[in-house]
């Protein structure tokens, strides 16, 4: 009886704050427990830290161009235009890029060095604009919401001692993160390379050239963290993902 009393609490819980979206392009059903409001102020607070921390890069011409290319990448989008976009480059070697929810999207330096042309700049920006339309942060948030309250309820379906449940529930939790977060992130990914391989496509941009990058990102060399415990797909993956993707445009 008690258990069936956490289920239908739990259900209860579900229906009256989360919220079951599509994503788009992929058309994915997700829960959200996260406001879109939310999501937009976390990403702006962290956007405003960035850039008091981190140093603008001041070549005008390139930061123009990534700044261009995600212009024409948001018009393409329906959903991007319930969001204020701001782009940047910042001065660091690092090979990244990323984009915070509410649409502040970064590149670094050291990842414009590898791009031959605007179109592999559209690989990445496609891909990261996808994460925000596709408000992987708020499933994020979500998904660890609803962890935390699983382990909270089964220790007590399991009728664990109160003075063991911290322990219980801290133990659950490195378990789920292995299990299903990790797993969650990684489809966030491979669904952001595939919504952005379709937004750079629908702004005029060559789609192959994103093979062409991961695959150079592929030869960057370095030790490579085990797929299973990565958030990112392993590289043969992903190039072969995406050029599935490609042949599906139209």
């Amino acid at each position: 009886m008690k258990l069936v009393l956490i289920i239908a609490t739990t259900a209860i819980f579900l229906g009256g704050c989360g919220v079951i979206q599509k994503t788009p392009v992929t058309e994915r059903n997700r829960i959200l427990l996260t406001s879109e409001d939310e999501e937009k102020r976390l990403g702006l607070d962290a956007a405003d830290e960035i850039l008091k921390t981190s140093k603008q890069s001041t070549d005008a011409a390139l930061t123009a161009r990534v700044v261009n290319v995600g212009k024409k990448i948001v018009a393409v989008s329906s959903e991007a235009k319930a969001y204020t976009w701001d782009f940047y480059v910042l001065e660091d070697p690092t090979i990244n890029a990323f984009a915070l929810p509410g649409g502040k999207v970064f590149f670094y330096t050291g990842i414009l060095k590898l791009m031959a042309n605007d179109d592999q700049i559209a690989c990445v920006m496609g891909h990261e604009i996808a994460h925000v339309l596709a408000r992987h942060g708020a499933e994020r948030m979500s998904q660890q919401q609803l962890s935390n309250l699983g382990g909270e309820l089964l220790s007590v379906a399991l009728k664990i001692p109160s003075k063991y449940q911290e322990v219980y529930q801290t133990a659950y939790g490195a378990t789920s993160n292995l299990a299903l977060m990790l797993p969650y992130s990684r489809k966030h990914e491979s669904e952001a390379d595939t919504i952005g391989v379709t937004l750079m496509y629908k702004a005029g941009y060559n789609p192959n050239e994103a093979v062409k990058f991961w695959q150079k990102m592929s030869q960057q060399g370095g030790a490579k963290t085990p797929e299973f415990l990565s958030t990112h797909p392993s590289d043969e993956r992903r190039i072969k993902d995406i050029q599935t993707d490609i042949k599906k445009l139209k």
